[in-house]
């Protein structure tokens, strides 16, 4: 099994369609494959589930999602009084696994844990109890269950994407070929970098996307060439801008269903051909 996490603290830099499109790739090469949405904005699942994922004032988040999962860690039945923290700790002790929280999508190898609105509202709980392990040691135990998981994070480095990247082995960077999304690029392999020396030691750089690449126009050339003579891992697979994409978000139709033939399709088959060459 090999988990990968689609991570930059910019929003807008198309995480959630980089995701969820190289997870469809990954089921469609009969990878079984599961997204799991850690952004409470829920892209990635709405994308996959459609208005079955989606929520507002009147309408609830589609449950069980991965803030279910977060309060079953912390036992958050939230009984009242001693008994009530008496039966907490047992059933904090027989915590249900990821799979619990698990959602089949309408494509065949493909499954999703959708994200909720109010994620964060158990931030400081899961860090004042040092449940930033939990994720990791889930996901372990799904390993006779998936080839491959993808897992879509906030636009911030806080607890959530912490928790990812202490459970995955590779980071992917998308990157818009944006000025200011280079000078934050250093922050945030600054902050890989410490996760990778506090906390896990197999995490790896496994790339940087480069996505809305418009190959006529100088200045995303050079931003392009300035990672490289940097020594950044740019991926040699970027992604052209295409008014496909946004059919596909309306659709919740991954590229590979809805226009295999596509010059985008093709270059996130060419993305996702790179990714799985890397050793």
């Amino acid at each position: 099994m090999r988990t990968r996490v689609v991570f930059n603290q910019k929003g807008g830099v198309g995480k959630s369609s980089i995701t969820v499109n190289l997870a469809a790739m990954s089921a469609k090469h009969n990878l079984k494959t599961l997204v799991i949405d850690l952004d409470p904005q829920a892209n990635s699942s709405q994308y996959l589930l459609g208005d079955a994922a989606t929520y507002s004032a009147e309408k609830q988040a589609l449950e069980p999602n991965i803030e279910n999962f977060f309060e079953d860690v912390l036992g958050t039945t939230q009984q009242k009084g001693l008994i009530g923290s008496a039966i907490g700790s047992i059933l904090k002790s027989r915590s249900k696994g990821l799979d619990h929280f698990v959602h089949q999508t309408a494509f065949p190898m493909l499954d999703v844990i959708p994200a909720s609105p109010t994620l964060g509202a158990l931030e400081h709980a899961l860090e004042s109890k040092h449940k930033i392990y939990k994720l990791r040691d889930a996901i372990q135990a799904l390993v006779s269950k998936y080839d491959r998981i993808y897992i879509d994070t906030p636009p911030a480095f806080n607890f959530f994407t912490l928790s990812a990247l202490i459970a995955a082995d590779r980071v992917l960077i998308p990157f818009d070929c944006d000025v200011f999304s280079k000078r934050a690029l250093q922050t945030l392999i600054e902050n890989v970098i410490e996760t990778q020396d506090d906390h896990n030691d197999s995490l790896e750089i496994e790339g940087i996307i480069v996505n809305q690449f418009q190959s006529q126009a100088k200045l995303p050339r050079e931003v392009v060439q300035q990672l490289k003579d940097e020594g950044l891992p740019v991926l040699n697979s970027m992604l052209p801008p295409s008014i496909l994409m946004k059919e596909s978000h309306q659709k919740n139709l991954p590229l590979v269903h809805l226009s295999p033939e596509h010059k985008l399709t093709l270059a996130y088959q060419n993305l996702f051909s790179e990714i799985e060459s890397i050793e």
